[in-house]
């Protein structure tokens, strides 16, 4: 048996999902709202049976490991992890890595631990300490229900005190040295990493602590204002993104999410009620950050300080954005002010702010025209050098002309001579690719439309062979979901086909999840439905199908049409008249 059977031997379905959906028993399986909308009658269904769920508000579906999956914004190994420490398995005995692997995992578990044991150190020693206790309730203006969410502390100035802690709970301090807790001393030995401090955890997305953020307490100039847990197996501040377990519902749910540049600027936004907001580690901004945030939304706001360090690593940032795929913008906010500062002179003015973002080039454009004479030979050779050498790196060849097209008309040169200077050095071949771009919300929501109807046409056409006539003519690209293309393809090239005692059911094992999901469908929405009801139900759903098809091209091609160029144009209409055919055949 693999990690994934015994998991699920060992876990339910249903109290996996439970954790996170309030479910109400309904026959055999289990019903709730969905987590992926703001419905009010529930449409979220859970089969048992099937080890199987289903969204019909959203059209989503799958196992558990898919559902862990869009909920804690995990790729399968995480989920894997995930389910495999609530099952109390130990992965190391499944991989083919030896004897090492168990121990290894043994080791990360025992440091989970410790950091456990340390935050609440910390938190009992805030309780004693007069400064930190001003400092947190009085400057920072944090409620008590804040503090504890954050679990927020204080590392006492006394040398070895969580040492001596963390030896009586039975570490040692190879453990302690290996979580990042301790440093050497300048007299010799060992102390605590962090002394005198406000303490702050590190936890990862499902909220286990793996590291802290120290932030000096005394009026010292020569001490840095903040240190941070070094490089651990747990921790790498170029993947982590704080704050984004107790984010992450609330960018799900706004689908977008606020990178701001301190943590305490986090934490007061989480307390002023607008959850949707993270940080990385100071402004250095990374692709495994960016990829981490694309699985809730493809919507990245920043919020940097408006000094140089914001605007380098906004220009850094871009590229960066322009490969994983992902919309950023950047919140501007009055000069000199942080969100936490706003927030505390006017906690209307923060929501405002985040809600009115600018297109990241298109705002750095605009900071290079306040810094730089453009109106002068030097200045505009200088915006071009800048602002190209960033438009180089897009990787949308369209995005590219667009502000080609752009700089040319702000500083008054010919397109001509842009091009020229833009082609003058090589694109790196890992951003020759075109950028998939992110779809606006009146495509998104079409999407969620399509996935549905796929659904329920081949559900139908799964469970009634006399329906599978109607697939005749659809082409793969009407299906969003790839599972959905493999289904399509064997219903078409085998209308025959009797069910799961048929010989040829073993075909369709890579995509058992999805067989499961619509069969799951078929039952909720069509098992009572009288059989010659069902054959007109199909037409619709197909021409359905086909309408939902053609008008998201539709609404693609007209976006592309504003940046085309005359021979591009003409294809996009033969395109549209096309499209317009396709619909006058249903």
């Amino acid at each position: 048996m693999d990690a994934v059977e015994e998991i699920k031997q060992r876990l339910n379905i249903e109290d996996v999902i439970g954790e996170y959906v309030q479910l109400k028993r309904a026959g055999r399986n289990w019903k709730g709202l969905s987590p992926f909308s703001n419905e009010r009658t529930p449409s979220f269904v859970v089969s048992p049976e099937k080890q199987i769920w289903h969204d019909f508000s959203s059209g989503k579906g799958g196992s558990m490991f898919s559902f862990v999956m869009e909920m804690e914004g995990l790729d399968f190994r995480g989920a894997l992890e995930l389910l495999a420490r609530k099952a109390g398995i130990d992965l190391g005995q499944f991989r083919n890595a030896g004897p090492g692997g168990a121990a290894r995992n043994r080791e990360k578990e025992r440091l989970y631990t410790l950091l456990d044991l340390t935050a609440k150190f910390y938190q009992t020693q805030l309780k004693s300490n007069t400064t930190v206790l001003e400092y947190v309730f009085k400057k920072r203006q944090f409620a008590k229900p804040t503090v504890l969410e954050w679990r927020l502390g204080y590392s006492p100035n006394t040398g070895r005190a969580l040492h001596d802690f963390l030896q009586r709970k039975g570490f040692g301090e190879a453990e302690i040295q290996a979580a990042g807790l301790s440093a050497r001393s300048y007299r010799g030995g060992t102390q605590d990493m962090f002394r005198g401090r406000l303490m702050i955890p590190l936890q990862d997305p499902q909220g286990q602590v793996i590291g802290f953020t120290a932030r000096l307490l005394a009026d010292d100039p020569s001490a840095p204002k903040y240190i941070n847990t070094p490089q651990t197996v747990l921790y790498d501040k170029s993947r982590h993104v704080f704050g984004l377990h107790l984010a992450k519902e609330a960018i799900r749910k706004s689908k977008f999410v606020v990178i701001a540049e301190g943590n305490l600027d986090v934490i007061s936004s989480h307390q002023a009620g607008v959850r949707q907001v993270v940080a990385t580690a100071g402004t250095a901004l990374t692709e495994p950050n960016l990829k981490a945030l694309s699985r809730f939304t493809g919507d990245i706001r920043l919020c940097f300080d408006a000094d140089q360090a914001g605007l380098n690593a906004t220009e850094r940032a871009i590229p960066i954005a322009s490969r994983v795929g992902v919309s950023l913008s950047v919140i501007s906010l009055p000069s000199g002010k942080d969100p936490d500062e706003l927030i505390k002179q006017d906690p209307d003015a923060w929501p405002t702010a985040i809600m009115a973002p600018q297109y990241a080039l298109d705002w750095l454009m605009a900071r290079y025209q306040t810094l730089l004479d453009i109106q002068s030979a030097p200045g505009k050779r200088q915006f071009s050098d800048i602002i190209l050498a960033v438009v180089r790196t897009l990787a949308d060849p369209v995005e590219q002309d667009h502000y080609v097209g752009k700089i040319a008309e702000l500083i008054g040169v010919s397109r001509e001579a842009l091009f020229a200077k833009l082609q003058n050095k090589a694109v790196p071949p890992a951003l020759r690719a075109r950028r998939k771009a992110p779809a606006p919300a009146e495509i998104d929501k079409l999407l969620v439309e399509r996935t549905k109807t796929q659904n329920h046409l081949l559900a139908l056409a799964l469970l009634q062979p006399k329906i599978r006539a109607l697939l005749a003519g659809l082409l793969p690209e009407m299906m969003p979901d790839n599972a959905a293309v493999e289904l399509l393809a064997f219903l078409q090239s085998m209308p025959d086909f009797t069910g799961s005692a048929d010989p040829r059911a073993g075909q369709l094992q890579p995509i058992a999840d999805y067989v499961k999901m619509i069969t799951l469908l078929y039952e909720e929405l069509y098992q009572d439905v009288e059989p010659q009801e069902l054959g007109p139900e199909a037409e619709r759903v197909r021409t359905r199908l086909i309408e939902q098809y053609t008008k998201m091209q539709k609404q693609i091609i007209a976006g592309q049409l504003q940046d085309a160029d005359e021979t591009q144009t003409t294809s996009l209409l033969e395109r549209v008249r096309t499209l317009d055919n396709l619909r006058k055949t249903i």
